[in-house]
């Protein structure tokens, strides 16, 4: 992890970790940790990027120009996740479960989607497996919500294990 701060360090200005308010059990906020993969004013770019905005709801942009060089390769392999493992450690997150929201994406949600709302976010998931941002936002979750009604640690340890190889080698990443 030393190695990556320093690429990050040395690459681009700004903050090594990137820190966001995002939404996690039963809705409540918590600071999520990632290491930046994006320009150091990524956030204020997002309004002038809307146009190229791929997903209702939530925001994801194919080729976003924001990536920084190293943070493609970051984010290739996953590798931008791992400060997630402090948010597992301090229990604001798992290692499986629907993904960690951003209050903007919670308050557009219609009333069925609230209900992922209702397990702790995580690092992996189902939709993350099938095809991650090629997903429509419905299809995440609707995947969320079969995660959620069939979860048992049998599927949590089929999730982890499909994950590994899929990390291993940047295939299905952002």
């Amino acid at each position: 992890m030393l190695l990556i701060a320093l690429l990050i360090r040395m690459t681009s200005c700004g903050p090594i970790i990137f820190r966001q308010q995002r939404r996690g059990l039963n809705g409540r906020r918590f600071t999520f940790y990632k290491f930046r993969s994006m320009c150091d004013n990524a956030e204020e770019l997002k309004t002038s990027l809307t146009d190229l905005n791929r997903k209702s709801t939530a925001f994801k942009i194919p080729d976003d120009p924001r990536l920084t060089r190293i943070g493609r390769l970051l984010r290739k392999f996953s590798i931008d996740e791992w400060p997630q493992l402090s948010n597992v450690l301090k229990g604001d997150m798992s290692l499986v479960g629907p993904r960690p929201a951003v209050s903007e994406e919670v308050d557009a949600y219609q009333t069925w989607q609230r209900r992922r709302l209702r397990m702790r976010p995580r690092l992996t998931c189902l939709w993350a497996l099938a095809g991650h941002d090629n997903l429509d936002f419905d299809t995440w979750m609707k995947m969320d919500m079969q995660y959620i009604d069939t979860w048992s640690l049998e599927l949590d340890w089929k999730i982890i294990l499909r994950t590994i190889p899929r990390v291993l080698t940047g295939s299905g990443a952002n």
